[in-house]
Formats: structure tokens, sequence, C-alpha cells
């Protein structure tokens, strides 16, 4: 999923803080119209948000005595969790000079968190049948017919607009997992299908070091980044 020859570096920016949910989603769309007008620089912004769940457009019905605020988004998938500890990816690449194939995004997307994670002892799992990184939890009971145990370490959910990617990824650093316990995370309810972190698997590492081992391995999946002259304080 490389870019074309000759195409400008990623723009790469870590947003400190807690980035409002529906300040992000207004960016976002801001940036991959620009983008699809060739008026913008591809880009990725890592944020953290404040306790809140967001609904993708195959959610259907959800909680109504949900802890943390709602908010209905047009990405693709069902409801998932965002919260401090956790690094989201919202990912605006240009796939009509990339590929124009979203399986292959979506693979490309997973590629890269495993990637990510393995510097911290991590193995991440892609699996066909569910979007997302999983690993393996062999400490915790199978489940029907001996299915494996396996937990969540990333969520993925994306939207496509004239080939202009954003939403993105999901990746449980260090956040409080029992925040996830209101919701059937991306609709999976199974009982030996849980949801982890970095933290929770032993791996020492700061939000920093997260960010170095994502940007490392976005580049070998997608190309070379750029980052911003100052550190960015908000989107």
């Amino acid at each position: 999923m490389l870019p074309a020859p000759g195409a400008k570096p990623v723009e790469w920016r870590v947003i400190e803080g807690l980035t409002p949910y529906q300040a992000a989603l207004e960016t976002m769309q801001a940036r991959a119209a620009a983008i699809a007008a060739g008026e913008a620089a591809e880009a990725v912004f890592l944020v953290e948000h404040p306790p809140l769940y967001t609904a993708g457009t195959s959610a259907g019905d959800v909680p109504d005595d949900l802890p943390f605020p709602l908010y209905r988004t047009g990405r693709g998938g069902q409801i998932i969790y965002h919260g401090p500890g956790q690094r989201v990816c919202y990912v605006m690449l240009d796939l009509a000079r990339r590929q124009p194939d979203l399986r292959g995004f979506v693979a490309a997307l997973e590629t890269w968190i495993v990637a990510a994670v393995a510097p911290f002892g991590v193995a991440g799992l892609r699996r066909e049948e569910r979007v997302g990184i999983w690993v393996a939890r062999p400490d915790k009971p199978p489940g029907a017919e001996d299915a494996p145990a396996e937990d969540k370490i990333a969520a993925i959910g994306i939207r496509v607009r004239r080939w202009v990617s954003f939403h993105g990824v999901a990746l449980n650093v260090s956040p409080d997992l029992s925040h996830f316990a209101a919701i059937a995370p991306c609709g999976v309810s199974a009982p030996h299908l849980g949801t982890t972190s970095l933290s929770e698997l032993g791996a020492n590492a700061s939000m920093g070091d997260v960010d170095t081992a994502l940007r490392s391995a976005f580049e070998t999946v997608f190309g070379k980044t750029r980052v911003p002259a100052a550190p960015d304080a908000a989107l």
C-alpha cells in the first residue's frame, strides 16, 4: 500500500491532551476533502479522547444506559470505546493514488499494528473472520468446541469518501479496560473473546514509545512521513 512515485510524505501529527470527538471528526472530514481535491498532503493524526463510545454503521441498537457519551459516526463497524490510555490513529490516505482496494487497505492497517506492537513482546494476530488485532490468551478458558481464547488489542473502523480514507485504528496502550464492559466491543460478545492492552500484557511502554513504534512500522507499510515543525497542542 505504498504511495505513488513522487508523492509527498504523509504528514504525521501527535496531538497533545484529550481531543473532543466532534473536533476530531470535523478535522478529519475537512482534511479528507482537501486531500481528495489535491489541496493537502495525506495525514495521520495520533490522539487520545476523553471517555466516550462511538457507533459505526453496523451498530444497530446500543445500550441506553452507557456511562459515557455516545457518538453516531459514519465509519464502518459497530460500537467501540475510546478513552485516555488508548492511542487513536486517524489515517487519511489517498487510496485512488495508492491502491483502490478496501480489503487491501484494511489488511495493510492490520499489518501496520501487528508490526507496531511486536517491539513490546506482543504477538498480534489477524483474523479473517474478525477485523482488528488479537492476542492469544492461553491463560484464559477456551470457548465452545475448545476455541482458543483471544483478546482484542486494537480495533479498526474506517470510512472512505472519494477514495480518501478517514477514521482508522484504536490501539489499547493502558486504558481502563473496565470501560469496555458496558458494550460488546465491535459486536463481539463470545465469552472467550475479550479486550486487552499493552499494559495488561506486561509491556512497559509509554505513549511516546508507542508513537515511535507506530511511525516506524507505518513507514514500512505505507511510506515516508514528515513531522510538523512544532508539537501540536490541539487539532
